[in-house]
């Protein structure tokens, strides 16, 4: 079941990181459908975050998906080579966005495979942004995508992750961001997925 639009227009984008942990990310491209359970998020806290894309309400062709609705898809391009997909969340004008970091395959893992150029599946295939949204189909060019359509989406899984189960953390790679690169904004999921996993 698809989250409705008030999990993504909630103002606290935090806690929207955490709880984007255990759900799935779901898409469905060029026929080919596959899923993955979130496992490591990042929040950014729009125009007063340093290290948002949006800090000080910075407004440019890319960036103008933040401040769209939330329940949207933001994925951009990163040194020219890696796409990375981004949840839009809070109001209209309002540009909190959290990166997926992080996910364990949970279906359409030949296609995975295949997208990646990948023998066979490992632990570490879907860890890292620019991975994950490749293994996925994720392309910048699906930036402002409804997460309430049929191409990018997310599930609930009826997977909870409970409190101690979250490590947080600083976010990596911002340290342009000043004293806002040592929030704990980053979030992992500890918890062992296997009974969710295809046999």
């Amino acid at each position: 079941m698809k989250p409705d639009l008030s999990f993504y227009t909630r103002n606290d984008v935090v806690q929207i990181s955490r709880e984007l942990l255990g759900k799935a990310l779901c898409t469905n491209i060029d026929g080919k459908r596959t899923e993955a359970i979130i496992v490591e998020t990042e929040a950014y806290a729009g125009i007063t975050d340093k290290a948002s894309h949006a800090y000080d309400g910075r407004r440019t062709k890319r960036t103008e998906v933040m401040f769209y609705e939330g329940g949207h898809a933001y994925i951009y391009l990163c040194y020219g080579m890696y796409s990375l997909f981004n949840v839009v969340t809070n109001v209209k004008n309002i540009p909190h966005a959290v990166l997926i970091r992080g996910a364990v395959a949970l279906s359409g893992t030949e296609t995975m495979l295949q997208r990646t150029g990948r023998k066979k599946l490992t632990d570490d295939l879907l860890v890292g942004p620019g991975k994950l949204s490749k293994a996925l189909g994720l392309h910048f060019s699906l930036t402002g995508s409804s997460l309430f359509g049929d191409t990018v989406w997310i599930e609930d899984k009826g997977i909870t992750v409970s409190p101690e189960n979250i490590i947080s953390a600083p976010r990596i790679g911002i340290d342009y961001a000043e004293e806002d690169a040592l929030l704990p904004y980053r979030f992992t999921a500890r918890q062992n997925f296997n009974e969710y996993l295809p046999k």
